[in-house]
């Protein structure tokens, strides 16, 4: 097997949503038995960070929040929200911009100009939510400290400090981890460096990638997950040559059905992208100038490309705290209901943290937006308040595509729940459609594209509630419209 289908196998085994979202454990029942309790709330916190010393380069020590991603902007709002914020936190991220609605970044923000691409201060956190736009000023005027361009390089647990890449040494009282996730990348040695190949973690990532669109002609997007999709759909936007490569059979495998996915890639065919599916890179060559220029198969064929977007997955950004005992076991940082780590005053929240997916009674790392805002506000809020309700998340995942101005068609669909059992399709993709998963007689997940906003906001009642369902008679829908119906009225379905 070659390095990069070992690569892209590891990564989609990694994150199947098959099996319910876990990277390991089945059971969490060990999983709190394994952590220290210490008593949650700020008082006994802030016994612990009394210091006096001025040999520290952060001057709010109580609260200190490693990482700029959603998260970190979600948890600073609920700081805020509770009085806690000034001059007590500080926020210490590798990027130059305060927290920001990542997921724009592969989707209104690689528009062309002409179509009307999103740009910050736009999407500053919370605007995604409907919430307020914390821009750099926000965090000013609340009183919080952000140290940005200086990614954390140790930690000494016993003292309590971090060390940056500047040299800067910080005192912490609680410390939240909240450092997301890293791109997945090619191996050097078969040409993931080299210019015009691209990942996309960051706005600095995105700015790269804009500036290679506006030259390209051809473009290679490697991966038929979300980014694959994302980035494709916004390529089109600039009438380019595109061609997506994937080893899978369809897109979107860990969650779209055959049949599903057969109707996402004829509208992609439509607009123009070519599909390369069940098959894998060997290799991408440069030309003569450097730059990457086309994309070695492992049948030998070759596909000319002036720009490669990788869009395999992601890996939790744990170092350097899987040095100092935290447990890393189950992908990412493993916490509890509450967002403990194994280590007293240390929390982890958002996509790197490996937390009790309490409803399907197994750990989970979950990489999405709608999990990095949840878990921020619900640790920020056992940490402060008397709050011990633990976590209790409703998978959920969606996505926007073909959205810029001009667009024949905007695409936007949501899934809630677990993706197990057998399936039921209703409806045809235009104007709508739905899919239902059905496991001993009960709903267990459910996707909907383009429907109406009071349909989609009974999607998440209807995952967490579970109804019974008699797979033969939901069948029988005629329309989307229909079938909710049906599992909105549960005795419909059990006498109609």
């Amino acid at each position: 097997m070659s390095p990069v289908r070992k690569l892209m196998a590891t990564v989609s085994n990694s994150l199947s949503l098959k099996h319910g979202l876990s990277l390991c454990s089945p059971h969490f029942s060990s999983l709190n038995r394994s952590f220290h309790t210490p008593t949650v709330g700020y008082r006994t916190v802030y016994r612990n960070y009394v210091v006096a010393s001025s040999a520290f380069s952060n001057e709010n020590r109580e609260f200190v929040i490693v990482g700029g991603g959603n998260a970190a902007g979600y948890a600073a709002r609920t700081f805020v929200e509770h009085g806690m914020a000034d001059g007590r936190l500080c926020i210490v991220t590798k990027e130059p911009h305060a927290p920001y609605e990542r997921p724009a970044l592969t989707k209104g923000y690689l528009f062309p100009l002409d179509k009307k691409p999103a740009r910050l201060p736009g999407f500053h956190t919370c605007v995604g939510s409907g919430g307020e736009r914390q821009t750099p000023d926000w965090y000013k005027e609340k009183g919080i400290e952000m140290l940005y361009e200086d990614p954390v390089t140790s930690i000494d647990i016993e003292k309590q400090t971090l060390a940056t890449n500047s040299g800067r040494l910080l005192k912490y009282g609680t410390l939240i981890i909240a450092t997301g996730c890293t791109a997945s990348r090619f191996p050097e040695k078969i040409g993931g460096n080299l210019p015009g190949v691209h990942y996309i973690r960051d706005v600095a990532d995105a700015d790269a990638l804009i500036s290679s669109l506006e030259k390209a002609r051809k473009v290679v997007v490697v991966g038929g997950g979300y980014i694959g999709m994302e980035v494709a759909a916004a390529a089109v936007g600039w009438k380019l040559d595109i061609t997506i490569i994937f080893p899978e059979k369809h897109l979107l495998q860990r969650l779209f059905t055959p049949s599903l996915a057969q109707r996402y890639e004829e509208l992609y065919k439509e607009n123009g992208v070519k599909f390369l599916k069940g098959t894998s890179i060997k290799n991408l060559e440069a030309g003569t100038d450097g730059r990457v220029a086309s994309v070695k198969l492992e049948d030998g064929s070759i596909i000319d490309a002036d720009t490669v977007i990788i869009g395999i997955g992601a890996k939790p950004a744990v170092s350097p705290f899987e040095r100092v005992g935290l447990n890393t076991s189950f992908g990412g940082i493993q916490v509890d209901g509450l967002f403990r780590t194994n280590i007293p005053g240390i929390f982890a929240i958002g996509d790197v943290a490996a937390f009790p997916l309490k409803m399907y009674n197994r750990t989970a790392r979950v990489e999405h937006v709608d999990h990095a805002r949840r878990s921020a506000q619900h640790c920020v809020k056992a940490l402060l308040t008397a709050q011990t309700t633990l976590y209790d998340y409703l998978p959920y995942f969606y996505s926007r595509v073909f959205e810029y101005e001009g667009s024949p068609r905007k695409i936007w669909w949501q899934f809630f729940g677990d993706n197990v059992g057998e399936t039921i399709e209703i409806g045809n993709f235009d104007p709508k459609i739905a899919t239902f998963w059905i496991d001993s007689g009960k709903l267990k997940g459910v996707l909907l594209e383009s429907g109406s906003p009071e349909e989609f906001q009974l999607l998440p009642k209807l995952a967490r509630s579970q109804p019974s369902v008699d797979k033969s008679k939901l069948q029988k829908a005629s329309s989307v419209e229909e079938a909710l119906q049906k599992l909105r009225n549960p005795y419909m379905l059990q006498f109609s």
